[in-house]
């Protein structure tokens, strides 16, 4: 769906299939042999659209699944938000910084470094707070 995250569909989709182990197959076999049973919908049908072992590796799973539906255009709209972070008006320290962490994690992908990331938040709060 729209409003699901890619990265957190494979890590709780990785924790699962780590639960699994079968003597003598690789745990990435697991993973590609299981995926399309944590999918539904659009991205199930995604998924099916590969018959034919076009995928063989879980690798490539992964890349043309947030290629799919974790594409650029996220990463940049992702990256712009977080760029122009800014503290609310009513909004204390700590729940700016809760609210900035998740625009963080809402893009993995963004590529700031951590002393980027606490000039951006520093930068977006109120004169106030920065007194703090």
């Amino acid at each position: 769906m729209p409003n699901e995250d890619p990265y957190a569909h494979l890590a709780t989709y990785i924790e699962i299939c780590n639960t699994v182990k079968i003597a003598g197959v690789p745990e990435d076999v697991v993973r590609l042999s299981l995926f399309s049973f944590s999918l539904a919908r659009e991205a199930k049908r995604w998924m099916h659209s590969f018959k034919g072992n076009n995928l063989k590796t879980w690798e490539e799973v992964v890349e043309k699944f947030l290629k799919k539906y974790f594409p650029e255009s996220k990463t940049v709209e992702g990256k712009a938000t977080i760029s122009s972070f800014h503290q609310f008006l009513d909004e204390s320290m700590s729940e700016a910084l809760e609210r900035f962490h998740s625009l963080l994690r809402k893009t993995p992908t963004h590529g700031f470094s951590e002393p980027i990331q606490l000039n951006i938040f520093i930068d977006g709060l109120r004169p106030q707070s920065m007194q703090l």
